[in-house]
């Protein structure tokens, strides 16, 4: 089956995680910090901390950020649900903002709509999670804006995202933003086979979400609270996690790294390809912000089922029996049942309902061939 997705791993990929293989270091070592300085070089951030995950980073962020019981944390329903379980992760409540019709991420509008009803009930979100779907940036100038007047912090999701820009600078750069968190999942753009980094230019978050990623255990003598008993010493100031990569990882994410700007150029190349071939058929392809330049992690399209003689199952279902692994990204985190016990209502965020009742992601990796992109999209052509 043709999937939605995939890693590339080239020969210098195998050649430098071999290397780490026959080196002293395996987990800890000078490896590590050379990506994060390289990925932070790359996109414009003064620090970059290598987690085990995207989703370690994001629980990281938010506690850096001092998220805690009673707390509020929104973010988008047209997400994987780890952007709103970081909340819960630290004891504080989740609350979701509808999406843009167009973009299909957190809609300013309804953003600044669902701040002015909290600030007269007294219930203000501390962090907005602003998630970068498909590769493409929020309006990260306008919630920028809204964060001054209404005193909450930004973590921007960009697991799909690195590579992409926003308004002319790579995204990570930390202009909008408190922390930018990027995702190596095998799917993602580039991959250290599971992994995620977390970047801000603030140096207390970068040191509190250091400490946190490594059991809050510090050799700092700085931070401890009496002078060391010898060279062997460390002290745990507080309740960290192990949320370290390793070297091996982060070997394999360097030599990516030297081919981002390829990968994100190829993607975008495919999905232009996509859009010319689909423009005639009975959906919607993906808009582009003209101050973006998306990563293009995901190629997702809307059906148009009032034109279509079938039902979106029926749709999906049968690009999957001509071997064409679609997929749906995503089930609006509001729907799932944990959340729903937790009291969100599926009428909160219309548009991101509408949005799951129609979308369905093509295959898009940097090595899809021509051939086989015409003959996804010949099949998808026959079946509408």
């Amino acid at each position: 089956m043709i999937p939605y997705g995939r890693q590339d791993i080239q020969q210098a990929d195998i050649d430098a995680v071999l290397e780490v293989l026959q080196s002293d270091f395996l987990t800890q070592g000078p490896v590590v910090p050379r990506f994060e300085r390289a990925v932070a070089d790359k996109v414009g951030a003064r620090y970059a901390l290598a987690v085990n995950s995207a989703t370690s980073a994001l629980h990281i962020a938010c506690l850096a950020l001092g998220l805690g019981k009673g707390d509020w944390l929104w973010t988008s329903p047209i997400t994987f649900v780890a952007s709103a379980n970081c909340g819960l992760y630290c004891g504080a409540k989740v609350d979701f903002v509808d999406i843009d019709s167009r973009t299909y991420n957190l809609c300013p509008e309804a953003l600044a709509i669902k701040l002015e009803q909290a600030e007269r009930a007294g219930q203000l979100p501390k962090i907005v999670v602003a998630v970068h779907l498909c590769g493409q940036p929020c309006d990260m100038q306008a919630i920028h804006a809204l964060s001054k007047r209404y005193g909450f912090r930004i973590i921007e999701d960009a697991s799909h995202a690195i590579g992409g820009k926003y308004k002319g600078e790579y995204i990570g750069g930390g202009r909008y933003s408190d922390i930018t968190v990027f995702s190596f999942h095998p799917v993602k753009i580039i991959t250290t086979a599971e992994g995620g980094m977390a970047l801000t230019n603030d140096d207390l978050l970068a040191n509190r979400m250091d400490l946190l990623r490594s059991h809050g255990v510090t050799r700092d003598p700085a931070l401890m609270t009496h002078e060391a008993d010898g060279p062997w010493y460390y002290q745990q100031i507080e309740l960290g996690y192990n949320y370290r990569m390793t070297e091996l990882q982060a070997a394999l994410g360097l030599s990516q790294l030297e081919r981002l700007d390829d990968y994100v150029a190829h993607r975008n190349t495919l999905a232009e390809r996509y859009d010319a071939a689909l423009a005639e058929l009975p959906l919607t392809t993906p808009w582009q912000h003209s101050d973006s330049y998306s990563g293009r992690h995901l190629y997702v399209i809307r059906l148009k089922l009032e034109q279509i003689d079938a039902t979106h199952r029926q749709v999906f279902e049968r690009l999957r029996e001509q071997d064409i692994g679609v997929n749906l990204h995503y089930i609006p985190v509001h729907t799932q049942p944990y959340y729903q016990q937790l009291g969100c209502r599926s009428a909160d965020c219309p548009e991101a309902e509408r949005y799951y009742a129609e979308a369905i992601s093509l295959p898009l990796y940097p090595t899809m061939s021509n051939e086989l992109q015409a003959a996804i999209i010949a099949i998808l052509k026959d079946i509408l």
